[in-house]
């Protein structure tokens, strides 16, 4: 009993002092989130948010910047952190959410190991989405089994660009993938135009937060959805995942799909002082919950849906784990041209 009571002292005594130590160490000083796409995108606008209430809840109160790093679809910043830092806590990525399993994916590409960022939270799972435009020839999931969509991409590593392509390599969807684009406001541009059809995959959020009066108007439609499980805010949009005949293909899928999962992560490079992990995991966990950042998220259709750092830690963790046939498979079928 006595050895309990002194554990818990210590404790008690630590916290505090902790506290001090990240609010002494931040104040004064500037955080640099550093954003794996281009701006204008939800990300990049998310980030900004965030950015905008996360600083009052960090001990110290420091400034916090938003700088975008897109190249290569946020690979470079993720190596770059990953390698060179800084490991004080003075700077954060948000990535795309195909930095997690890029190690997987493209080992040439991605010098670091996902499992050992040090992930802080996300701001919320979310149902991916193909739409289409409603001149398209292209009106269901049914249809796109047996005919040709033409949907625009940015660059591989994006669900835009991987969701499609996995897709028609397992369930032999129709989609053909225009690349190059810089931004999900060009790809909609795009369609708008007449170069494109549609977008393969593509956050919901993203879509309200963008072109919700094409959502009101019915000029989109949403044709089919990307997840594990079915979305509650989805009922009538079918799940692509209940396409797959095997279990093999089931697994493939779930491989990607569960970007949805973990949503929109934050992370730190390795390294960084264990009571600075604890001051940003809480000050971000305090923003989640923060009403003024709540209304804020809510002017660009987000409904925050959190996850702990620990939750996509494990997350994270438990994709670094999916079989070697099953990566093989799904590597394949982004590499196919």
């Amino acid at each position: 009993m006595r050895r309990v009571f002194f554990a818990l002292l210590v404790l008690l005594a630590c916290a505090p002092a902790a506290a001090k130590d990240a609010a002494s160490f931040y104040a004064g000083k500037q955080i640099r989130f550093i954003v794996g796409s281009a701006p204008g995108g939800t990300y990049d606008i998310l980030a900004r948010i965030v950015a905008r209430h996360m600083a009052g809840h960090i001990p110290g109160h420091p400034l916090i910047i938003v700088q975008n790093e897109p190249a290569a679809g946020g690979l470079v910043m993720a190596n770059q952190l990953y390698t060179l830092g800084p490991d004080d806590g003075t700077a954060i990525g948000v990535p795309i959410n195909g930095i997690p399993t890029a190690p997987l994916l493209e080992p040439q590409g991605a010098r670091f190991d996902a499992t050992k960022f040090i992930w802080i939270g996300s701001t919320n799972r979310e149902p991916y989405v193909a739409y289409v435009w409603h001149t398209a020839p292209v009106q269901s999931l049914a249809a796109l089994l047996t005919t040709t969509l033409v949907v625009g991409a940015t660059t591989p590593g994006t669900t835009m660009m991987d969701f499609p392509k996995l897709t028609n390599a397992v369930l032999g969807t129709k989609f053909k993938i225009v690349p190059g684009y810089s931004s999900t406001p060009q790809l909609n541009q795009a369609m708008e135009r007449g170069e494109t059809e549609g977008v393969g995959a593509l956050g919901l959020a993203a879509v309200k937060a963008q072109v919700p009066q094409w959502l009101a108007d019915g000029k989109i439609k949403l044709i089919a959805q990307f997840g594990i499980s079915k979305s509650r805010e989805l009922p009538d949009v079918p799940p692509m995942i209940d396409l797959a005949k095997t279990p093999e293909d089931r697994a493939a899928l779930a491989m990607l799909f569960a970007r949805t999962e973990y949503g929109r992560p934050y992370f730190l490079p390795p390294g960084v002082p264990p009571e600075r992990v604890e001051a940003l995991r809480a000050a971000f966990d305090a923003t989640m919950t923060d009403p003024a950042f709540i209304a804020d998220a809510a002017k660009i259709g987000l409904t925050p849906d959190p996850l702990t750092g620990a939750a996509v830690q494990a997350l994270v963790g438990q994709l670094a784990t999916t079989p070697p046939p099953i990566v093989a498979r799904v590597r394949a079928a982004l590499d196919a041209p």
